[in-house]
């Protein structure tokens, strides 16, 4: 595949079967696997990984330095895994030291233009960023997680898988696999059916979901008290085991539901 002669290639990079447009720019430490596209002015700095047909488009920033004032330029990385869509003016970057050193991206994902990952974050495979989404440091987007357009997640917040964040919001704690997120500061407003059923869930399996969910979250027992029971009650059921695992292993704390909540069908 082409590389465009007035891109500049860094003598120690490392490029497969890739193609690389006019004025992009790949530093030293990078590896860009086959089918990888670098479009015209992207800018891929290392050390960085970007896995097989991942596409970087113009303007976008990838692998640069983290914005964390603790960074004094230690080694650290980014790794991006296969079949990413990198829209414009999109930032990636790399880890810290005190952070574990490493940013990770999974498969499949798509983040629209504008969108800000920072130092640290591990994002999981098929997620939706849409325009100008942004997460902080060391923050934690399960797989499948959708986050809309101009909405914001406190460092060290955790996003479970399938969970959705509406447009415009800011979560500050951690947003359950399986929920729906909305405003300043976001509080959850109920099952995301639309995410279950395109993940091949059945309507009864969605049903007892939103049972629990209802109860976990608008019931009269403590959140905590209420995950360990129905934990050990559906034991048998995965996405119940999951959902109060999530809520048992928070540190930062959990988003709660409003007074009237709707799943969004």
């Amino acid at each position: 595949m082409p590389i465009h002669p007035t891109a500049i290639v860094d003598a120690k990079a490392t490029l497969g079967d890739v193609e690389v447009g006019p004025y992009a720019i790949i530093g030293p430490d990078v590896e860009l696997a086959d089918g990888v596209v670098v479009h015209a002015h992207a800018v891929v700095t290392g050390p960085t990984r970007v896995g097989p047909e991942t596409r970087i488009f113009s303007f976008a920033c990838v692998g640069g330095d983290p914005q964390d004032l603790k960074y004094k330029g230690e080694r650290t990385t980014l790794e991006i895994g296969a079949r990413n869509t990198i829209r414009e003016y999109v930032t990636l970057n790399r880890g810290t030291a005190q952070g574990g050193g490493v940013t990770r991206v999974g498969d499949d994902n798509l983040f629209m233009a504008q969108v800000h990952v920072a130092h640290d974050a591990q994002v999981g495979s098929r997620c939706v960023f849409a325009n100008s989404a942004a997460i902080a440091g060391h923050v934690i987007v399960q797989d499948n997680a959708v986050l809309g357009g101009l909405s914001g997640v406190h460092q060290h917040a955790r996003v479970g898988r399938l969970a959705m964040i509406g447009a415009g919001t800011m979560a500050s704690l951690d947003i359950p696999p399986f929920s729906i997120a909305q405003g300043d500061r976001a509080k959850l407003f109920g099952v995301n059916i639309i995410g279950l059923r395109r993940a091949g869930l059945d309507s009864a399996r969605i049903e007892l979901l939103r049972s629990v969910w209802r109860e976990l979250f608008g019931g009269s027992s403590p959140l905590r008290m209420s995950a360990e029971r129905f934990r050990e009650a559906y034991r048998d059921v995965p996405e119940v085991v999951e959902l109060a695992t999530f809520i048992l292993g928070s540190t930062r704390g959990v988003c709660r539901a409003t007074s009237a909540h709707e799943d969004a069908d």
